[in-house]
């Protein structure tokens, strides 16, 4: 299994607008649908390991973050085609396995994980509510194989922090996971 880091997108970029389609809803989904809210966006995948290692924990925290008043979506911008069991159908079967309260969205053109300089799977992107970027980086320790325990440590800190309108770490740990599944030609630069 390779590890792949987050790039760690500089703290205060501004959120890059999207606008994706929800394959469980039919609906599409905007980065607008959430005005002066904080917004937490993870790319994320249906098959990787180590999204799928502690998506159970996450999926529970999400929902504590919503009702906090912290918007939550996730985007899969893998390459279907060679990487079938990342399809819209499989991210729908998913979401309803682990009862995702939050939007799943599809970046089939890749251009969204793209402009946030996604990497791999989890990579988490905590926003406040002007969409300014303050926590980029890992769910926690755990990893599949290293007997860490799955508590969300780092991203709820991060959470909480943002929250009570305390000052948030700069030392941040990169996210770690397996690489976006790039279609030929479309893999970044950075």
């Amino acid at each position: 299994m390779v590890s792949t880091p987050s790039t760690m997108l500089n703290l205060g970029t501004k959120a890059p607008g999207f606008d994706l389609p929800n394959p469980a809803t039919g609906q599409r989904v905007t980065l607008a649908d959430y005005p002066d809210t904080p917004v937490l966006v993870v790319f994320s995948c249906n098959h990787c390991p180590y999204v799928l290692h502690i998506l159970k924990s996450f999926a529970e925290y999400a929902r504590d973050l919503q009702q906090q008043g912290i918007s939550v979506v996730m985007i899969n911008a893998n390459d279907i085609e060679n990487f079938p069991d990342d399809s819209p159908e499989k991210m729908i079967a998913l979401g309803a396995e682990y009862g995702f309260s939050f939007p799943y969205l599809y970046d089939e053109s890749q251009q969204v994980a793209t402009a946030y300089q996604a990497a791999c799977t989890p990579d988490f992107f905590l926003f406040n509510a002007e969409h300014r970027l303050v926590y980029r980086g890992q769910y926690d320790d755990a990893r599949p194989g290293n007997n860490e325990v799955i508590n969300g440590a780092d991203l709820k800190a991060a959470s909480r922090a943002l929250l009570s309108n305390t000052p948030i770490s700069e030392q941040q740990i990169p996210s770690m996971g397996c690489n976006i599944k790039w279609r030929a030609g479309n893999e970044p630069a950075y």
